[in-house]
Order: C-alpha cells, then sequence, then structure tokens
C-alpha cells in the first residue's frame, strides 16, 4: 500500500515588519475607498472571496488538489463559507474592458512610428486624406490598425470625444488629454486596477526571490524638501517620465514590424513598464523639546 502523501506545510507566520509595511501601503487605498463609501464589512467580504479565489488559482498552478480543506487552511476561511464565496464570485464575474481599443492602437502608432512624429519625436499634425506631393495623413494612420472602418468615420468619432483637435489649415492635432482616460471612467479604474496590481507583484515578486531581484522596482525619494524645489522635481519627473514612454513605444512598435506578433497557439508573455511620481505635504514635525 503507498505511503500516503506528507501534510501540506502550515504557511509561516506572518512577520511584523511585514505587517508594518503591509498597513503604510494600504493607508492611501484605505482613506481612497471610504471617500467612495466602500465600508470595511464591504471590503472585508471582498477580501474573503479574494483570499479564496487566489487560493484555488495557486493550488491549480502548482498541480496540487484545492480542496476545501487545504483552501481553508491556507487561507482560514471556513470550510461552510467557501461554498458561498464561490457561487458569489460565480455571479459578479464579469469581462474587463478591452483595453486595447482603437483609439489606443491608433494614439499609439500616431506617437510611436517615425512617419508620423517630427524631429523631436512629437506627433505631426495630420491632413485627413493622402497629400498630392505624398506624405503621412489620418487616412494611411487608420489603413495600418483596421480596414473595417473609414477614416472619416473613425477622425469624427475623435473629434466628438476630444481626442483631436483641427488646427487652421484643417488638420487633425492629437491632444494632451488623448493621453489620459476620462477621470472617474471605466477605462481609468481598469488602468487603476491593472498598473497598481502589476507594481504590487513586481515589489513582490522581488521581496520574494531568493537571488538576484526579477522585477524592476525603483524609486528616487527626497525629504524635507521646499515647496518649489518639489515642484521642479515634479515636473522634471512627469515630463521625463513621458519621454521614455514615447520612446519605449516606439521601441514596441518597431520590434513588433520587426518580428511580427506570436503564431497563434505559441507561449506568450506580457510586458507593462510603468512610471509614478507623488509630490505632497509633509506632516508638521512635532515641537522640539
Amino acid at each position: 500500500m503507498p505511503a500516503a502523501p506528507p501534510p501540506s506545510p502550515a504557511p509561516p507566520a506572518a512577520a511584523p515588519a511585514l505587517l508594518r509595511a503591509l498597513r503604510r501601503a494600504l493607508r492611501p487605498l484605505i482613506g481612497f475607498l471610504i471617500a467612495r463609501g466602500i465600508t470595511f464589512p464591504l471590503l472585508a467580504d471582498s477580501l474573503r472571496q479574494l483570499y479564496v479565489e487566489v487560493a484555488q488559482a495557486e493550488g491549480r498552478a502548482t498541480g496540487q488538489r484545492a480542496t476545501d480543506s487545504r483552501v481553508s487552511l491556507l487561507t482560514g476561511v471556513h470550510r461552510k463559507e467557501l461554498r458561498r464565496l464561490r457561487e458569489a464570485a460565480e455571479a459578479d464575474a464579469a469581462p474587463p474592458p478591452e483595453p486595447v481599443t482603437l483609439a489606443s492602437q491608433v494614439i499609439a502608432r500616431w506617437l510611436g512610428l517615425p512617419a508620423y512624429t517630427d524631429a523631436e519625436g512629437k506627433p505631426l499634425p495630420l491632413p485627413r486624406l493622402p497629400p498630392e506631393e505624398g506624405g503621412p495623413s489620418f487616412d494611411s494612420l487608420v489603413a495600418g490598425v483596421t480596414t473595417d472602418l473609414r477614416a472619416r468615420t473613425v477622425a469624427d468619432a475623435f473629434l466628438a470625444q476630444g481626442l483631436v483637435a483641427t488646427d487652421p489649415e484643417g488638420r487633425l492635432v492629437l491632444r494632451v488629454e488623448a493621453f489620459l482616460p476620462a477621470p472617474g471612467s471605466e477605462a481609468q479604474l481598469h488602468y487603476f486596477g491593472r498598473n497598481l496590481g502589476d507594481h504590487i507583484a513586481a515589489a513582490c515578486a522581488n521581496v520574494a526571490a531568493q537571488g538576484a531581484p526579477p522585477a524592476l522596482e525603483r524609486s528616487l525619494h527626497y525629504d524635507g524638501l521646499r515647496p518649489e524645489v518639489a515642484a521642479r522635481l515634479d515636473a522634471a519627473g512627469r515630463e521625463a517620465a513621458q519621454r521614455l514612454l514615447v520612446e519605449l513605444n516606439r521601441l514596441a512598435l518597431a520590434l513588433l514590424a520587426e518580428h511580427g506578433e506570436a503564431p497563434p497557439g505559441s507561449p506568450t508573455r506580457r510586458v507593462n513598464i510603468g512610471v509614478y511620481a507623488l509630490a505632497e505635504d509633509e506632516p508638521e514635525a512635532p515641537p522640539a523639546p
């Protein structure tokens, strides 16, 4: 009779230093949730459900059976609650909004392809139709993304959404506002969850790594600055970040043109490179004794 497999080891106790770091990391998020009416009971129920989902997913990824007993042991959630939580997860499941829309693809090519940018890498104003002397146009830009829609239809939609404007010569000009989703929109909340989640995933991977950090996660920080100095650093950081992302977008488009997309059914990977800059007032120092 084969020997029974050894029981799964109990998870290690949470280190006080990790819990202190977690409290600091979650503090701004908790303030954000309170301001938007997400109460603790609602968040606690969501976290309980998420604990179960993650434990089940990690069990499948490692080839282990995600039995109720194992999930309960790993998460601390009582077995009686697991069925209710699974049913709630199935009822709440909804496909995320498609992040790569026609607009994002057109804007990425407008910002990244040399034919549509000037010597400084800024997007060119584009005539709607190809000029007689040749050159880039909005028509050719859209044709590089899709042939299912007429460029005129796309241009009219972009104008209505405020993604582009027209200059005195009637050319279409990409607006800075096009780089960012509308505040409070479903698209903004989608990127909020994806980007914040990826940043946390990169940081967690580095903390858990036994050797070299597997993910890039760096920051430059200064405290005790004069407000005018902080303002200049913040502005410089925003400008440098925008340049970096535009350059990487240009590189990505060049690599796709050279190598093409991955064949259907082949292994694929994704890359999310993000930057952030935060400048805020510091709490007042306590009076000297």
